[in-house]
């Protein structure tokens, strides 16, 4: 009578001397007792290397061995099995080629889970053996983490010895020696990986750690909006805080005063840039990583999400060749990211840009990028003089801030630069007014302003989850909305891929201000920006952010509720 597959893999082990007959023979009694897979009982008693396992499977059922570690799995070929499939089988799809897909697995025996794939995916099914280790690891890389992971690690922190958190007054006595060998302990490392991970897995744009009196807040910001993630135990508060101003190349003896650091993460095949900011507070020092993905930036404008009409418009006033280029808006409003994808358009081999910034949120390759330091007198003023000698033809200003840049910034823009900045305003308009107020001349904001736009950010409607809905005619009226044809309500019901928000992913609304004759006159002559705003969408049919909503709403991308959260009344 031939050998079972377990019989024949026993022998190998220990006829290898890999374990000895009675340690195997405790394992069998095991699994028969309590049930479970005999390798992996094997392997979780310290009896057999999962390696070792996976050598003689391969050997004994042909089936060749892969290393996970190795293999970048495309985001559409995750999408072919769902993650409660993965997680059952330990399994997870390599690559498919026509009508074949190839699965790594940890038990290619498993014919309910060969079934399973190949019922669901449409494929056949080509198994390859991976460690259950190497699975596991994948299918957090790539569905992100579950609850039960989550658990084990915020259970594994309590449970660790962890500094004791004092009072705020007595922060500088803090022992940072024993700081630094707290915050390199496993638990911790696992639980700040977690923090980052799950943080680009759901899309966050910013990360709060928040401590509080009696614990410590995680947050996430995903489409604008804050969810809390986690609440973790006070007493490992510092050790996480050090462990992310390790990573940041932060000064860990300095609980007292602001810092700024950054770091940098892969994640399939990208690079993301952690902008990292801690501020002391009462209750110890709160930390927001701000997640800056530079995938995000090589899109162009068209990617935006920006109306047919302002994208021409956006174009058309790039290609000139000298004036200056205004996108206002409030903190989060997309501004950054906007001139970032304009500059990508306007990098070619025959340009000189350069930019100064506070901070440099995306590095650009082919730009010449100076970062703010107002400690040695590099303000944006004093680098804009620099820039002016070294004959620039494209100049990128972080933000205007004072009469100093602003008066730089515009006699570059009328010696021959095309300069791009950012405004704190609410509306296009009223930027002209912020200039005037800094006490810029009338007369030079005239000759030197091409374009101005107000930028918002809209939630996107998810594609998953959306279903059509009907908008009583009075409350469309009262937002202003005018009917048409082809007009489609709809709104998210809520699924796991939008974490039951019923919104996935954002794009910007501009309101674009080109000016004109006659507009100039109006900045001459200082007329109200309510006024010059009112000519604009009379005479030149200028979408505000109130009708560049209503459009998007039109078109079934945002739901009635956004537009009245994002754009006020007009």
């Amino acid at each position: 009578m031939p050998k079972s597959l377990r019989e024949k893999i026993s022998e190998i082990l220990v006829s290898k001397g890999w374990i000895t007959k009675e340690k195997l023979d405790e394992a069998i009694k095991v699994q028969h007792d309590k049930g479970g897979n005999l390798s992996e009982i094997l392997v979780g008693s310290g009896l057999v290397k999962e390696s070792d396992l996976l050598l003689i499977f391969s050997q004994e059922l042909s089936i060749p061995p892969i290393n996970l570690a190795k293999y970048a799995i495309d985001k559409e070929l995750i999408s072919l099995v769902p993650e409660k499939i993965a997680r059952l089988y330990k399994v997870i799809p390599v690559s498919k080629l026509g009508n074949r897909m190839t699965v790594a697995m940890a038990d290619p025996l498993d014919i309910f889970a060969l079934d399973d794939l190949k019922i669901l995916t449409k494929y056949e099914i080509d198994p390859v053996i991976a460690t259950a280790k190497d699975i596991a690891d994948a299918i957090a890389t790539y569905y992100g983490a579950d609850e039960l992971s989550i658990k084990k690690i915020v259970e594994d922190v309590k449970t660790d010895e962890a500094v004791e958190v004092v009072s705020t007054e007595a922060e500088e006595r803090f022992d940072v020696s024993s700081l630094a060998i707290e915050s390199k302990k496993a638990p911790i490392l696992k639980m700040v990986d977690l923090i980052v991970n799950e943080a680009l897995k759901r899309r966050a744009s910013d990360i709060h750690v928040e401590p509080a009196e009696k614990d410590l807040r995680i947050r996430y910001r995903v489409d604008g909006a804050l969810s809390e993630f986690m609440v973790l135990p006070k007493t490992n508060q510092n050790a996480i805080l050090t462990r992310i101003k390790i990573m940041s190349a932060m000064d860990i003896t300095e609980w007292r005063l602001p810092q700024d650091g950054r770091f940098k993460v892969k994640m399939e095949e990208r690079e993301i840039d952690f902008r990292v900011s801690t501020l002391p507070i009462v209750y110890g020092e709160k930390v927001v990583l701000r997640v800056l993905d530079k995938s995000s930036i090589k899109i162009g404008p068209e990617k935006l999400g920006f109306l047919p009409k302002t994208l021409e418009e956006v174009k058309e006033a790039i290609a000139r060749p000298y004036g200056m280029f205004l996108v206002t808006g409030p903190t989060g409003s997309g501004k950054s990211t906007t001139l970032y994808s304009i500059l990508n358009v306007l990098n070619t081999p025959e340009r000189n840009i350069v930019t100064i910034e506070d901070p440099i949120e995306y590095e650009l390759m082919g730009i010449t990028q100076v970062q703010v330091r107002p400690e040695i007198g590099l303000t944006f003023a004093n680098g804009l003089r620099a820039f002016l000698r070294q004959a620039p033809d494209i100049v990128m200003v972080g933000e205007i801030r004072d009469f100093e840049t602003a008066d730089i910034a515009i006699k570059a823009s009328l010696t021959g630069q095309l300069l791009l900045s950012t405004l704190h305003t609410n509306d296009a308009p009223s930027a002209i007014t912020r200039l005037i107020d800094m006490g810029v001349e009338p007369f030079l904001v005239a000759s030197s302003l091409v374009f101005v736009c107000a930028q918002r950010l809209m939630r996107k409607v998810c594609e998953n989850c959306k279903e059509k809905i009907d908008i009583p005619k009075e409350a469309l009226e009262k937002l202003g909305f005018k009917p048409r044809e082809k007009a489609s309500f709809y709104k998210g019901k809520g699924c796991a891929k939008c974490n039951n928000t019923g919104y996935y992913g954002r794009f910007a609304i501009l309101e674009d201000l080109i000016i004109d004759d006659a507009i100039k006159e109006m900045i001459l002559d200082r007329v109200p920006s309510d006024k010059i705003k009112e000519y604009a969408v009379r005479e030149k049919s200028m979408l505000t952010l109130r009708t560049a909503a209503l459009e998007h709403l039109a078109m079934g991308n945002t739901t009635i509720e956004e537009v009245v959260r994002v754009t006020a009344e007009e």
